[in-house]
């Protein structure tokens, strides 16, 4: 069985199955309760399947870009698992998840969530017969650049302030899915190890990171009051 992770938003989830059909999947809603609740959330899903940790044989993690606590926690709670079990360890964009969760055959989805000072994350993908298409890389956007560069996506996923967001759906001619609806969930993280293109093997684990997409806002801050990057920095103010 696997074992899927994902703390890229407030709105934490963990998923144990075979596939995203049979799994078994808790949430943790509030990003201070990440820390406390996510080892306890394994447990209630272990108990839940009537298993133990031997019955898992890998583990799934959202890698980001997002929150820098959820990601840091959820990267440290898969590492420790990871090393102690000698189990693989796969990966995959928390954009690629919001977008997976909403998408049809043949759509292309464009996914974005706040990257604050009015910027968005942003990914767009394209879904197959089983194969997943990396349409737009994740990276940081300004909303008006994202409408130029002419997506056509058929859906548009994901969170966003309400200025940005409205530049979105007017530019693309498309409503965003919010809320539930548009946000990862680890079943649907457990399921893109299904697909071609949907995660990726994190070979060696020592000294892997999450991709937080910028650094957090109290790093950032810093570096720009100081004019220099914070010791062992994740990435530099933008």
């Amino acid at each position: 069985m696997r074992l899927a992770i994902e703390t890229a938003t407030d709105r934490a989830s963990v998923a144990l199955g075979g596939s995203a059909a049979d799994a078994v999947e808790r949430t943790i809603a509030g990003a201070r309760r990440h820390a406390a609740e996510l080892l306890p959330a394994i447990d209630a899903l272990l108990r839940e399947r009537r298993v133990g940790l031997a019955a898992v044989t890998s583990i799934v993690l959202s890698d980001g870009p997002g929150s820098f606590t959820g990601l840091r926690v959820g990267a440290a709670v898969a590492k420790a698992l990871v090393q102690a079990r000698e189990l693989p360890l796969w990966i995959a964009p928390s954009l690629l998840v919001r977008a997976r969760g909403v998408a049809r055959p043949g759509e292309t989805v464009l996914a974005v969530a706040n990257a604050l000072r009015g910027e968005l994350y942003a990914a767009a993908y394209r879904f197959g017969d089983g194969t997943i298409h990396e349409v737009l890389a994740p990276s940081v956007y300004r909303p008006a650049a994202l409408v130029e560069l002419r997506l056509r996506p058929d859906r548009l996923v994901g969170e966003a302030p309400a200025v940005e967001a409205r530049v979105l759906e007017d530019g693309l001619e498309r409503r965003m899915i919010t809320g539930e609806e548009g946000a990862p969930r680890a079943r649907v993280l457990l399921g893109l190890a299904d697909e071609d293109g949907g995660v990726a093997r994190v070979d060696p684990v020592e000294g892997w990171h999450p991709e937080y997409g910028r650094p957090a806002e109290a790093q950032a801050r810093w570096e720009a009051a100081h004019g220099r990057p914070l010791p062992d920095s994740v990435g530099h103010a933008g």
